[in-house]
């Protein structure tokens, strides 16, 4: 954790799963564009943060870190314009395999994070005369496959979580959407796709993976990065809220039987 001295600037971001591959790409994006970042991971960052930010190291699947979190947070800034949940945890398994443990495991990362950490970083958005959450979903919100229903159901549950929050934050001027990202080249993508291959069995998998978007590729962590940016901006979405964004190259537009 770097220090906590509070710095004068008119916009600051909070970022959770600073240190993913879309969590780098947003974290990167909102430094060049002149906010103040405050990214939150379970793992090191293992990178220098932006110098005027903050890097919380804590694992916001335990509450009682998420209260620590919004702590050094108050201790940092005094308002947020913006709020990133992006977080995540996905476990493989088909559902009759499922433990309840890993089925709790994925809710406490992937959901009840965010319901807690709203309400602890309620009062710095509306301290800053109101802002922007962006909540990190997933194409699998709306349509899902085989053996992650767990994840599957997280990012749907947070897909109605974010029309409800942003019917109650209208009132003090929050603004609350979500983005659906699609395959993208991520470590937890990856990840998913090594499981029982080679190197080259990986790279087919994602090549087939991109041979089925409209665009014929998979999403970089910057696409997703600048979408995020575009519903934390207020002058480019000010008019947005409860919405479902999804950037997934367009695979969610073709009929499957095509």
């Amino acid at each position: 954790m770097i220090n906590t001295v509070e710095h004068t600037c008119e916009h600051t971001c909070l970022i959770t799963g600073a240190g993913g591959g879309i969590g780098r790409a947003t974290v990167k994006l909102f430094a060049q564009r002149g906010w103040r970042v405050i990214g939150v991971d379970r793992a090191p960052f293992g990178e220098p943060f932006p110098p005027n930010g903050l890097f919380i190291q804590a694992d916001i699947s335990i509450g009682e870190n998420l209260e620590a979190i919004f702590l050094a947070a108050q201790s940092f800034t005094s308002s947020l314009e913006a709020l990133v949940n992006n977080a995540a945890i996905q476990i493989a398994r088909p559902l009759l395999q499922t433990t309840v443990e890993e089925w709790d495991a994925v809710m406490a990362s992937n959901l009840r994070s965010v319901f807690l950490g709203v309400k602890l970083a309620h009062p710095l958005l509306k301290a800053g005369r109101g802002g922007a959450i962006v909540n990190v979903s997933s194409v699998h919100a709306i349509a899902t496959s085989i053996n992650i229903a767990s994840y599957a159901a997280s990012k749907g549950g947070l897909l109605a979580l974010t029309r409800a929050m942003a019917i109650e934050f209208a009132p003090d001027n929050i603004r609350v959407n979500a983005i659906l990202p699609g395959a993208v080249d991520t470590p937890m993508l990856r990840a998913s796709m090594s499981r029982g291959l080679s190197g080259d069995g990986v790279q087919e998998r994602l090549d087939n993976l991109a041979r089925k978007t409209v665009n014929g590729r998979i999403g970089r962590p910057e696409d997703i990065a600048h979408a995020i940016y575009f519903l934390a901006d207020e002058e480019q979405s000010a008019f947005m809220t409860g919405q479902a964004l999804v950037v997934d190259g367009g695979a969610t537009a073709r009929l499957s039987t095509e």
